[in-house]
């Protein structure tokens, strides 16, 4: 796990509605336990990290302070572009950019442009040019969905493409040397036991190596349900009579399917270990919603998980 935080950049990413953005929080907590400076990037409006913390709200690309050493950020691809391209054009009022055709032309014909220049601003916050693997500022990456992440991760090939000179070409090319550098950048997948949520993290590994060359350094499967019942006694609440009372049934009814469910989960994560995947398995939290408490313990949770798979990882 410590070396999991040594990096400059650790890329969240998965299915929607894995709980991607929960991994992030407690990955920062994790880094903050280990005195290690962190900041959770999410790209979009307001910070959700930030509601788990505190009721706050921050406007994009205004940090706000969680606890001591994380902060929590939020990079608008707009505003971003915007103003990029307000460096270029000088003093240009940010009204009448905004207002022009060009701009709103640039913005359409240039693929990947919002990406690449939300992908410069990450890099700037790990380090730049600082290759150094210890120290500086952890940047945890609160990615969006696969098929958006992916698209983020192949923007330096993507933009490109199309431009061959000036500083974001240059910018570029250190994006893309920071994806691809295993030192500076980690991969973690999030899924949850479901047939969709592994299949598309198999299809993430697959993309994740075309546009980076890298893998997934972990998966972690989030809310699974504990396997509370031995075989012999499933047996033993097969056997209830048909005929007790109505809460006994119940009870019986709602055992069996939590067993059953419980199984097809971790028959998904058995899936995805046969894939060769380091998996690091979160509980299903039982209260009504993720309060810092709840938050703390999953992040013990993920600590521990992450060592073994650092451990398995060392060893093979």
């Amino acid at each position: 796990m410590q070396a999991l935080l040594d990096r400059r950049l650790i890329v969240v990413t998965g299915k929607g509605g894995v709980g991607k953005t929960t991994v992030a929080a407690a990955l920062g907590q994790l880094a903050a336990r280990a005195g290690r400076a962190a900041t959770i990037v999410e790209v979009g409006g307001h910070s959700r990290v930030a509601g788990m913390f505190t009721h706050r709200t921050s406007e994009p690309g205004e940090p706000i302070r969680l606890e001591k050493g994380l902060t929590a950020l939020s990079i608008d691809p707009d505003r971003a572009l915007l103003e990029w391209v307000q460096a270029l054009g000088g003093r240009v009022p940010g009204r009448i950019l905004t207002s022009s055709g060009t701009f709103q032309y640039f913005a359409a014909a240039a693929p990947g442009a919002r990406e690449i220049v939300t992908m410069i601003k990450i890099w700037r916050l790990a380090g730049g040019g600082r290759s150094a693997r210890r120290g500086g500022e952890l940047v945890i990456f609160d990615a969006p969905a696969t098929g958006h992440a992916l698209g983020m991760l192949r923007s330096p090939q993507t933009f490109s493409a199309i431009a061959r000179v000036g500083p974001i070409v240059r910018d570029t090319g250190h994006v893309r040397e920071l994806l691809a550098d295993a030192d500076r950048t980690a991969y973690l997948g999030v899924a949850q036991g479901t047939e969709m949520a592994v299949t598309e993290t198999i299809e993430l590994q697959q993309g994740l190596v075309e546009a980076t060359g890298r893998e997934l350094d972990a998966v972690v499967v989030n809310a699974l349900l504990p396997r509370r019942f031995s075989a012999q006694e499933l047996e033993q609440i097969e056997g209830l009579p048909a005929n007790g009372s109505a809460s006994i049934g119940a009870a019986a009814r709602a055992a069996r399917q939590v067993h059953a469910r419980a199984g097809y989960q971790h028959g998904q994560v058995t899936r995805l270990r046969r894939r060769g995947f380091e998996v690091v398995p979160l509980p299903f939290v039982w209260t009504p919603s993720l309060d810092l408490d709840a938050l703390d313990q999953l992040a013990t949770r993920l600590g521990h998980g992450l060592e073994r798979a650092g451990e398995t990882l060392a060893a093979s």
